[in-house]
């Protein structure tokens, strides 16, 4: 009885083993297919990590992400945590910390397609900050589109 208890346990943790990385592999491709299938011209934001939860989306601008008018509306400010840039122009998307693109900025060029995660767990050194300095995760309020050589910091 004792063997078959512990050879149970065992196949349970290597089957644990097989599941953990594949939805880990499956989270992380997230932002890749959702790229594949986006609309070509928008940009996307999204109010989950790896381009989950969709928030919405516009090939236009919005100076107030909190406002009732425009692309993203009322609960949509201060909200995303990965973005997605399918531009056709070659613009950068220049993503700011207050309504009105005002606050610092941090950009999304085309050629880096997305940001599958903006969270920096209070990370001093993290990447992706406005040009303030405050972290860009759940803090951004309004967006353009700009030519690039106009943006000060980048995502990674």
């Amino acid at each position: 009885m004792r063997k078959m208890l512990s050879a149970l346990a065992v196949l349970g943790l290597a089957t644990l083993g097989t599941v953990v990385p594949a939805a880990t592999a499956q989270a992380a491709a997230g932002c890749a297919d959702n790229y594949d299938v986006a609309t070509s011209g928008n940009v996307y934001a999204y109010w989950n990590q790896f381009c989950e939860g969709h928030i919405g989306n516009t090939p236009s601008y919005d100076s107030d992400w909190g406002n009732s008018s425009g692309p993203f509306q009322g609960s949509d400010d201060n909200r995303a945590t990965s973005l997605l840039h399918k531009g056709t122009s070659g613009q950068a998307v220049a993503f700011y910390r207050l309504s009105g693109y005002g606050g610092g900025h941090i950009c999304l060029t085309k050629g880096e397609q997305y940001a599958s995660t903006l969270v920096d767990n209070n990370d001093p050194y993290a990447k992706d900050r406005f040009t303030n300095g405050d972290p860009a995760d759940n803090r951004i309020s309004s967006h353009r589109w700009v030519d690039q050589d106009a943006c000060g910091s980048f995502m990674h």
